[in-house]
């Protein structure tokens, strides 16, 4: 059974690939947005611990997956039961234009008109991208990538094999 991780900026196709390769394979899809964020506003991170502890759940209950995010923090605790991570590398304005053509998220936003409220957050979030330094950056990502020992692919487009 495949176990497979796939991290990238906001807005490089990641939830899109993961539920893909989930229908594909029957894999169980774990988007780490959902086990990474308090339930309040303004957003806060939930601490590490209780992540993880969410994180640790879904392994023990299922055999096969995919788990995606942004989080290199959190992406480390699973890497190392991972047989292959896939780092979508895209430029800053592809994940831009990706997130303004972004489909309404309902496991995210109550609405469609609450997400489209986000969205000039989410691109100034997206353009930060290669000058971060946090677990949310390029140079951590770079990072996870370089250190998994496994199989290991990294797309610079949208379209596979680019």
């Amino acid at each position: 059974m495949s176990k497979v991780v796939i991290f990238g900026n906001s807005g490089s196709g990641k939830s899109t690939l993961a539920k893909e390769l989930a229908f594909k394979n029957h894999l169980a899809h774990l988007d780490l947005d959902t086990v990474a964020w308090k339930p309040i506003m303004p957003p806060e991170r939930l601490a590490i611990l209780e992540s993880s502890k969410s994180i640790n759940d879904f392994l023990l209950t299922h055999s096969g997956w995919v788990i995606e995010g942004c989080y290199a923090d959190l992406l480390e605790l699973v890497t190392q039961q991972a047989d292959e991570v896939i780092f979508l590398n895209l430029s800053v304005s592809a994940c831009i234009d990706n997130a303004k053509k972004r489909q309404w998220e309902p496991h995210k936003y109550a609405s469609k008109e609450a997400q489209d409220a986000n969205l000039e957050m989410l691109i100034n979030w997206i353009s930060q991208y290669t000058v971060r330094t946090d677990t949310f950056s390029k140079v951590a990502h770079e990072k996870l990538f370089r250190e998994f020992q496994v199989k290991k692919t990294m797309y610079m487009s949208n379209v596979q094999g680019t």
